[in-house]
């Protein structure tokens, strides 16, 4: 089986590693050989380990319009041109594996029709979690289930400065600065730090947990920039911790999907996933909860992953194709419909009837308090925390907004959802 690869980056260099080092193996699980024939670049000067000179080319057609190649992986990442040349190899008749999260969660649908069509699979295990293995078991091993709720740290990144913040008492942009040096971030952590990284993951998710279509842009989201060593700390004492989630939930004919700093009990399965792991909890109404937990990133977690899409897209030559299971029309639900408990910290001024005044406009606006304390009482001001019954989102906005009002009222510091039982 020949294929043609398209980028040499860090992943793609490290499947090429991975087929080289353990094609023996590979061979004897599929009864043939997988042979890489062709592989695009964007500077031909640049030495390339485990790819011959002569199977080097920086012009797309040459795997694009190959007869002979059967299978076409994209490594290149970003939209364009990737989009294009997914669809390009499609339409020619080739299986295509990616791990591109931001084409599949936006163009997923239009090119898993596009794959039915000319009779051919798409795969993208590696689109969301790196080497875990999600998107498969999701399809296939609990394809008897309805799906109830899916939530997980889908962002290695966000996940290792929290822990740093955590269990180092590091600041936020401390924390931020030790994942760049270690090459967990980006030199432009935007994309992670403020969540749509995780948004992305979480629509493919949602969209194959509830049968229906979602995009990036449906996913409420919040990053975890606001987050400061404050918040990590109070949560600590309340028995809590800090992560980024991504949730999405079936509400009869709605689906919830948002992506959010939660406070996590101490005891939550999610809550000891620390570092630049990943993990996702999937329950389901027969299976009940499971978990996926492994190295979200990185070169030989991801290219595990594109691999066994490989040797699944060698497979389906035979049959066994999956094609898009979005066949129902959900609505997703309005975030400030959304319930949650909150954890809030506010700086008022430390004076008499300040409280009962902030009581009073919580109490207006239907909203329960299960804790308060005050803290840090100094010249004149101090912290007042507080956590919430559940409550709707628009309830606690409106609530908010009166507060933000009162002149005693010196700022509204954080707001975090509190995930769990109360």
């Amino acid at each position: 089986m020949q294929l043609g690869i398209l980028g040499l980056g860090t992943v793609g260099s490290g499947v090429a590693e991975l087929i080289q080092k353990n094609q023996e193996t590979i061979a004897k699980r599929l009864g043939k050989n997988i042979e890489i024939k062709k592989v695009l670049v964007r500077d031909l000067r640049k030495k390339r380990p485990f790819i011959a000179e002569g199977k080097i080319t920086d012009n797309p057609g040459d795997i694009l319009e190959d007869s002979d190649i059967s299978i076409v992986v994209e490594l290149m990442g970003g939209e364009e041109p990737a989009l294009t040349y997914i669809r390009q190899a499609l339409a020619s008749g080739k299986h295509v594996v990616t791990a591109n999260k931001e084409v599949i969660s936006k163009h997923g649908k239009e090119l898993l029709d596009l794959a039915q069509k000319e009779g051919v699979n798409l795969f993208f295990e590696a689109s969301v979690g790196g080497g875990i293995p999600i998107i498969r078991p999701m399809k296939q091993c609990l394809a008897a289930n309805e799906i109830i709720k899916i939530m997980g740290i889908l962002n290695g990144t966000t996940n290792y400065i929290l822990t740093q913040m955590t269990e180092k008492n590091k600041s936020f942009g401390e924390a931020l600065l030790e994942a760049q040096k270690e090459g967990y971030a980006e030199s432009d952590p935007t994309a992670d730090i403020k969540g749509s990284d995780a948004a992305r993951k979480l629509a493919i998710l949602s969209s194959i947990a509830f049968n229906t279509r979602i995009t990036p842009d449906q996913v409420y989201t919040e990053g975890i920039d606001s987050v400061n060593l404050v918040d990590i700390n109070y949560a600590r004492e309340l028995g809590y911790r800090v992560k980024l989630v991504a949730m999405g939930k079936r509400h009869s004919d709605e689906v919830e999907v948002l992506v959010a700093p939660m406070l996590l009990r101490e005891r939550h399965p999610l809550a000891g996933v620390s570092g630049v792991y990943n993990a996702i909890l999937v329950e389901g109404n027969a299976v009940g909860r499971v978990m996926f937990y492994g190295q979200g990133a990185g070169k030989m977690p991801t290219a595990s992953a594109v691999v066994a899409d490989i040797i699944d897209a060698v497979r389906s030559k035979n049959g066994n194709k999956i094609y898009c299971t979005c066949y129902d029309e959900l609505n997703v639900m309005n975030p400030g419909l959304s319930t949650a408990r909150f954890y809030l910290r506010l700086r008022v001024m430390d004076k008499p009837g300040v409280l009962s005044k902030i009581s009073g406009a919580m109490g207006e606006n239907q909203i329960s308090l299960s804790q308060v304390f005050q803290k840090n009482t100094q010249n004149g001001t101090a912290e007042i925390v507080m956590v919430t019954y559940e409550v709707p989102f628009e309830n606690l906005q409106n609530a908010l907004d009166e507060i933000k009002a009162y002149r005693q009222v010196e700022e509204i510091s954080s707001v975090i959802r509190v995930e769990g039982e109360s």
